[in-house]
């Protein structure tokens, strides 16, 4: 029997040292910060001078890493504690955004200052729009003053497209809201926004980002209104916000109508039901007969899934129009009306090719059940037409129109002869 002791197996191979570039590093922005708050101290007021400190220390600071300390540091004179206060133990500067004077001037002159900066170190633009949305979320931390100036320079970087219209959305946070933070905030901001562009750049940019619609909610729930909106920004000297803010109130309410309108069709709810519901909504939303009955007409005619042949769909159309009559009827009262009824059965005849030739039955089907009169109708063969299709439907209407004329004539020479 073998009474050596067995050798237990080892492991063999190279081990490697971990080498010092390799090991991670530790966050520390105390060197960091005192780096940039000394050379800001240097450069002083001299934004000129910021802009050139900023763009040699990239080079040589890890902007990457620490891109959170710069912002702070240049917003707010140092490193900022959650809720907005600057931490104490940390070295700050008294040359920043928060210390600057509180004029328009020097805050494009900052924004300048960012412009450039982002422009050199485009890994920066991340970690700005994220910085923006967080000053954004600490407003109540700061002083009115420093918010004042915030505002401007937010509005001005918009303008300029250093930052995404996305940021906004911090501004509907419950607390800001609650307390007139967010709102005071944003007539500041689209001053200074407006100053820089127009009031249809800001729509374009509101609407990119989908926020166009969500401005009524920079108030509280019970303010919530186009009135109160209105006169808020209307009395601060921003009447075209509200003008805007109200249009697209406007224009949203018409798309829930539309919806629900479709949605009444398509359960067959009796035309009085339907009638007496869209005199409701004009009432609430303030909308005009002569825009309801474009709405009507769109609903009418996607209601149903029309013959892909030209000599059917004409007899489909009549008989459709024959059930809606009372409908269009109703909200056809005014001449104005109307005329826009006749403008929009051109447009839909002349983009839907296979109506080309429905044109004037239609026409005469709407004269016959009094939702078309004949001073519109001769109203727009005169004079209120529109090109498309133009030719055609005044060919396919001559006739008609010649019989509404001599009817119109003869009428006329009876009452005289009646005098």
């Amino acid at each position: 029997m073998n009474t050596q002791k067995q050798q237990k197996p080892t492991l063999t191979g190279q081990r490697f040292k971990t080498r010092k570039r390799d090991e991670k590093e530790r966050f520390d922005p105390t060197q960091f910060q005192e780096s940039i708050v000394q050379g800001l101290n240097q450069s002083g007021t001299d934004l000129e001078a910021v802009a050139k400190f900023l763009d040699a220390s990239g080079a040589k600071l890890d902007y990457r890493r620490y891109a959170e300390t710069l912002f702070d540091i240049l917003v707010a004179g140092g490193m900022l504690a959650p809720g907005g206060t600057l931490a104490d133990d940390m070295t700050r500067t008294d040359f920043c955004v928060f210390t600057a004077q509180e004029d328009l001037e020097t805050m494009q002159a900052y924004a300048q200052v960012f412009n450039k900066l982002i422009r050199r170190y485009k890994y920066l633009e991340k970690g700005f729009e994220e910085e923006m949305k967080k000053l954004l979320l600490f407003l109540k931390g700061f002083t009115e003053s420093e918010r004042n100036k915030l505002a401007m320079l937010t509005g001005i970087l918009l303008a300029n497209g250093n930052i995404s219209g996305l940021i906004l959305s911090s501004l509907f946070n419950e607390n800001l809201v609650k307390e007139g933070v967010s709102a005071a905030f944003a007539v500041k901001l689209f001053k200074a926004w407006i100053n820089e562009r127009d009031i249809n750049s800001v729509a374009a940019s509101l609407r990119k980002v989908g926020i166009d619609n969500r401005l009524m909610e920079l108030f509280p729930a019970n303010k919530r209104s186009c009135e109160h909106f209105s006169k808020y920004f209307t009395d601060a000297g921003l009447k075209e916000l509200s003008d805007f803010a109200r249009n697209q109130q406007s224009i949203g309410a018409r798309k829930e109508l539309q919806k629900e309108l479709q949605e009444q069709m398509s359960r067959g709810e009796p035309m009085r039901e339907i009638i007496g519901y869209i005199r409701e909504e004009m009432k609430k939303t303030s909308i005009s007969e002569q825009a309801m009955i474009s709405i009507i007409w769109s609903c009418v005619m996607s209601s149903v899934e029309w013959n892909k042949k030209e000599e059917l769909v004409t007899e489909q159309a009549i008989k459709h129009l024959k059930q809606y009559s009372p409908l269009l009827k109703a909200f056809t009262s005014q001449g104005l009306s109307e005329l826009t009824l006749l403008l929009k059965i051109q447009e839909y005849c002349y983009d839907n090719i296979h109506f080309m030739k429905a044109f004037q039955k239609i026409v005469v089907l709407l004269y016959k059940a009094d939702v078309l009169s004949e001073e519109a109708i001769l109203k727009w063969y005169a004079e209120a037409h529109v090109a498309k299709g133009k030719s055609v439907f005044l060919e396919q209407m001559k006739k008609f129109v010649e019989w509404l004329k001599n009817a119109e004539e003869e009428s006329e020479s009876e009452e005289e002869d009646a005098d």
